[in-house]
């Protein structure tokens, strides 16, 4: 055990929590030596490092450090050691384990009994996930024991540097991915002398690792190939440009972390190769690309507070094929969640998949119908020669025009929610629906039967309302509430009656 000054900066375990020391040392008036630790979780010390009136290390957080007797601490073990323990000694726990990179979460599989054919040097995927690694070990053992270590999890060990990351690395010439979550690493003072220990490294995770992106940016000369950085929930609030840096970059998760605004996302829009980027909550309500070039950004995950106008930023990006905005507050408006939809969509020129689900034309009309009254409104006019919208509804709807001359301007027809007489039935009383299992509509989301309703009575299903009646339930109506679902998660049964209702 390191109880000298050799201990500072070095990582720890206690009871099952990680640490950094930063103190080594006596702690009057009690006898003996103390390790002072600054916690990973800033809730589990009692101090800042003080201890009555007497400052002996410092802390980020007023509750992030303690004092702890060496016996306590453990300062982990080796790759191998730690490697032999986890594989040899319980290969169980082992095999079929999930492994989460940011949003992605992978099985390991295929992993044979290696305590009957003692064969780890074959194996192409490791992981010692919390298993109290601190450093490589023996000069060249890890090389000798795991040569051909493709994908390698060494999250939330004991590794306090890069150097040290790197002392492991260098030896897996063939190392692709490698995740480096939960960790606190020192940034190393030329991270350019360390590249050659990353030289074929793709895939990069360092969630929860307390991060700024400058620190990310001084550390990316190490990772001259890096396809994929998952810097999921650190502290990342500034958004700097990367200069020489990060120019293979394709994937890019920055979720979790507090931006301080949409304009921080400029700074990263002059990466050539960026196709995906995750902004799932990161705070922003705001957005704005100025110039934007023809990049190739396919992928946009957005779980924010928005604005409609941050939606038709997103039309600047001329790439973006598929959006993800599950659980955004905008969805939760006065519309329905599938009219909100329909107004991605719509607004969106580009965009082919929104949330996994395609259905452009259909979202695109409805769009126009929807707000073609505020178009005529504001001087828009049918004859393309009159057709003077006012600058404020332009802003609104930047993408109006040209649908408008896609598919022509709604007539007057279609505008009026009163001209067909069955509307102004349903204004008043119920619409019957009787189905049976014996026809396909019992497998129909409930969104597709509303889709139906429109075109049948062409009512807007923001305006439509699908409750049922069981004959088993005598004087009882059931909403159907969740678009998403089939009749049949509603157990609806022969002799059963839906029910529309036009509000």
């Amino acid at each position: 055990r390191m109880c000298d000054v050799r201990a500072l900066g070095r990582r720890v375990s206690c009871d099952g929590e990680r640490a950094t020391v930063r103190y080594v040392g006596v702690v009057p008036p009690t006898a003996g030596l103390w390790l002072g630790v600054e916690w990973d979780d800033p809730k589990r010390g009692k101090h800042d490092g003080s201890h009555e009136g007497v400052r002996y290390f410092t802390c980020r957080f007023p509750t992030g450090g303690s004092f702890v007797r060496p016996k306590k601490a453990s300062f982990g073990m080796s790759y191998v050691a730690a490697l032999r323990q986890r594989y040899e000694g319980d290969v169980g726990c082992v095999d079929g384990e999930k492994l989460k990179i940011s949003t992605r979460t992978v099985e390991m599989v295929g992993f044979e009994d290696l305590s009957k054919k003692k064969k780890i040097e074959n194996l192409t995927s490791v992981s010692l996930r919390g298993c109290e690694v601190n450093g490589p070990g023996p000069e060249n053992e890890v090389r000798q024991t795991t040569p051909n270590v493709v994908s390698l999890n060494l999250s939330g060990n004991l590794l306090c540097c890069w150097e040290d990351v790197a002392s492991i690395t260098k030896q897996l010439e063939g190392l692709q991915e490698l995740q480096l979550s939960d960790n606190r690493l020192c940034i190393p003072a030329d991270p350019q002398n360390l590249a050659h220990a990353f030289i074929n490294l793709r895939v990069l995770a360092l969630n929860s690792t307390a991060v700024i992106w400058s620190e990310v940016l001084r550390c990316a000369p190490m990772w001259p190939l890096l396809e994929e950085l998952y810097v999921c929930e650190n502290e990342i609030t500034e958004l700097h440009r990367p200069k020489n840096v990060l120019q293979n970059l394709k994937v890019l998760d920055l979720s979790k972390n507090s931006l301080a605004g949409g304009n921080e996302l400029l700074n990263i829009a002059e990466l050539p190769r960026l196709e995906k980027l995750n902004l799932s909550s990161t705070g922003l309500s705001t957005l704005q690309f100025n110039d934007v070039g023809p990049g190739k950004m396919e992928n946009y995950k957005f779980w924010t507070t928005m604005y409609w106008s941050v939606v038709n930023e997103l039309e600047k990006l001329a790439s973006l094929q598929q959006l993800s905005c599950h659980r955004n507050p905008l969805i939760e408006q006065d519309r329905t969640p599938e009219t909100t939809r329909q107004l991605f969509i719509a607004r969106i020129g580009q965009l082919q998949v929104l949330n996994k689900s395609e259905e452009r034309k259909g979202a695109e009309l409805d769009y126009c119908k929807m707000f073609c009254v505020m178009w005529l409104g504001s001087g828009g006019n049918r004859d393309p020669e009159l057709d003077r919208p006012s600058g404020e509804f332009v802003e609104q709807h930047p993408r109006f025009q040209s649908l408008i001359r896609k598919y022509g301007a709604p007539e007057e027809g279609e505008l009026k929610k009163t001209t067909f007489a069955l509307k102004n039935q349903l204004l008043s009383k119920f619409l019957a629906l009787f189905v049976s299992f014996r026809n396909p509509l019992h497998s129909m989301t409930v969104q597709k039967v509303k889709g139906l309703l429109y075109r049948l009575l062409k009512v807007s299903d923001s305006e439509l309302k699908l409750t049922y009646t069981s004959s088993k339930m005598k004087n009882t109506e059931i909403e159907m509430n969740n678009d998403l679902q089939p009749l049949a998660f509603y157990s609806i049964e022969d002799g059963d009656t839906v029910l529309v209702r036009c509000l």
